[in-house]
Order: structure tokens, then sequence, then C-alpha cells
């Protein structure tokens, strides 16, 4: 316990206010089940417990036959290829793994996993957000949640972390292909025609590479390789900085938190380079962390650059989980 202790108080010790009080006041069972679990170290019993909360029965409860969640009306842009049941899948397995622990234990997030993989290629890639253009950024995102949820061995998520690496731009990132491409020229035949390369020698996106490098970081053995180290120095190096290519261009969107993950910011990249391995003291990660501890609201959480109101506020008490996770690693 006294182990325990020191290393709670190692990370909370160089905020300003503690943030645990507010999160533990917050009205959700799963928040604060993870909250006593993950910075506490609490025996709080089986994340399972959390499989048959209200919320999560009634997300159970819409899903389809075939694994998928309908997204409306439209399951699929004709012009584009979109599958939007594809969108909202990965929408709703977010919420499942993050917040209510989902397994591949589960059967719900069993046939959800099968339905996502039916989108594989023969290459390796998950498609069809994109038509069928190569999507690493989506890809990277769905895999990282897969390898959560148990999918760590499995064959398909193995060559798809393979194809990860086989894409990568000459300074060690990536970019989404299409984004190279002028507006003008993204026609219906573009979006539903062959796959694009990425011309090897352009600057990667950092939107795109926190995005992948999230599936990378996420799995025990490929964290460690070289390759993914050096993409994780391509990530910090972008730290508020502008991106190369107009998806989520302005230094702004650095500033713009959710939980569940969705897209990069300094939050997500952050966590990623955590689980890299990535010192406190590199001066691109001091930079981030020291945003990270001199920007807490009075009440120890984080201002998430996305509204008000109560989804809004849920969503500020999940990022301040997240930050509070990202601070016991870089400071225990």
């Amino acid at each position: 316990m006294e182990k325990l202790s020191r290393n709670i108080n190692a990370w909370l010790d160089v905020l300003p206010v503690n943030p645990l009080p507010a999160l533990l006041a917050w009205d959700s069972q799963a928040l604060n089940f993870l909250t006593r679990r993950d910075l506490l170290g609490e025996p709080v019993g089986s994340v399972e417990t959390l499989w048959q909360s209200a919320e999560a029965v009634q997300l159970v409860r819409k899903q389809q036959a075939n694994g998928s969640w309908l997204y409306g009306s439209k399951s699929i842009n004709s012009e584009t290829g979109t599958q939007y049941d594809l969108v909202e899948t990965y929408r709703i397995l977010r919420l499942l793994v993050e917040i209510y622990g989902f397994t591949r234990d589960h059967p719900s997030l069993a046939r959800a996993a099968e339905y996502i993989l039916t989108y594989q290629t023969d290459e390796g890639d998950l498609r069809g957000i994109l038509g069928n253009q190569y999507m690493p950024y989506y890809h990277g995102a769905i895999l990282e949640l897969l390898i959560k949820a148990g999918y760590i061995d499995d064959a398909r998520v193995v060559k798809g972390l393979d194809w990860l690496l086989s894409v990568r731009q000459d300074d060690g990132g990536w970019i989404v292909p299409v984004q190279d491409i002028p507006s003008a020229k993204r026609t219906s035949g573009m979006w539903l025609g062959i796959a694009i390369h990425s011309d090897p020698t352009r600057p990667h996106s950092h939107m795109a590479t926190g995005m992948a490098l999230r599936a990378l970081a996420a799995h025990p053995v490929y964290r460690t390789r070289p390759e993914v180290l050096t993409a994780g120095e391509a990530l910090k190096y972008r730290l508020f900085k502008a991106d190369k290519y107009n998806d989520r261009r302005a230094p702004s969107y650095w500033l713009k938190y959710q939980f569940p993950f969705w897209w990069t910011s300094l939050l997500t990249a952050l966590d990623t380079l955590s689980w890299l391995g990535f010192d406190r003291n590199d001066p691109d990660i001091d930079r981030g962390l020291d945003w990270v501890i001199t920007n807490q609201c009075p009440d120890g959480l984080w201002e998430t650059g996305y509204g008000a109101g109560k989804s809004a506020e849920a969503n500020r008490h999940w990022v301040g989980l997240a930050f509070c996770r990202v601070l016991e690693r870089f400071f225990i």
C-alpha cells in the first residue's frame, strides 16, 4: 500500500487542483468504477459489472443481427460509397470498449468485431468509410478498440497492423491518400474507383498519424518496434502545430478533446506516447504536459472545446479521467 500511495501522489502532486473529487462526484457508475480502479487502485471487482448497466444494455439492444448498428434510414452513400452503418458501429464500439469495458467474451462485442472485419480487404486494410479508398486513420482507430477488446493475436488484426506499417510515409507517419487529391477531383468515380496510394515523400498528416498510431501503441508487441517509435517521434514533434493538410488543420484542434477518443488531439497524442514509453523529460512531451498541468479548471478538470450542456459536461469528466491516466503513466 505504501508503494501505491507514493505512485498516486507522484502525479497528483504536479497538479494545482486534485481532480479526483470531481470525477467521483459525477453521477456515472462506469466513471466511478474506472476512477477507483485506475487512479486509486481500489479493488472494485470485475469490469463485467458494467456490462449490465442500463446504458450498456440499451446499446446492445439496438444492435442488428449482422453485428452492426444502424446510422439511420440510409446505410450507404451511393455517390461516395461511405458505409454509414460502419461509421455508427465504430462510434458504438468506442463506448462499449472504453466506457463499459466490453471484451470479445461479450457476444455483442464479438458480433460487432465480425461485422467490422468483413470490411477487411485482401491487402489487410479496413475500407468502407471512404468508399474504396484507403483510410489508415479509421483503420488504426478501429483496430485499437479490437486490440483492447482482446483481439491481440487475431490473425486479421495482426494483418491489419502489418498493413499499417507497410503504408507509412518516408518521415515515419501516415496520411490519408485522398488528402493529397484536390477537392475538385474528389468525384464519385474517385471514391468508388481503384484505391489511390500516397506519395511516400509527402509529409505525414498528424491527424492521420495520431489515429493510426493508436492501434500500434495498444499492442504490447508492436508498440516496441523501431518503426512505431519513429512514428511516435513524428507525432510528438507536431504537438501544437498546424497540420500539413486541410483536414483539421488549425493548431486549435490540438485542444479539442473527446472521450472515447476519435480525432487526434493533445490528449490522444500524449496517451499514445505514454504507451510507447516516451519520457516526460523529452522537450516535446514536457511542453504537452505543461499545458495539461497549467490549464486545469478550478474543479480540477479541463475544458474540452466542445460546448456546454449535460452531454458536454459528461464528456468533460471522461476527458478528465483520460488526462489523469496519462499523467499517472508519465509521473509514476
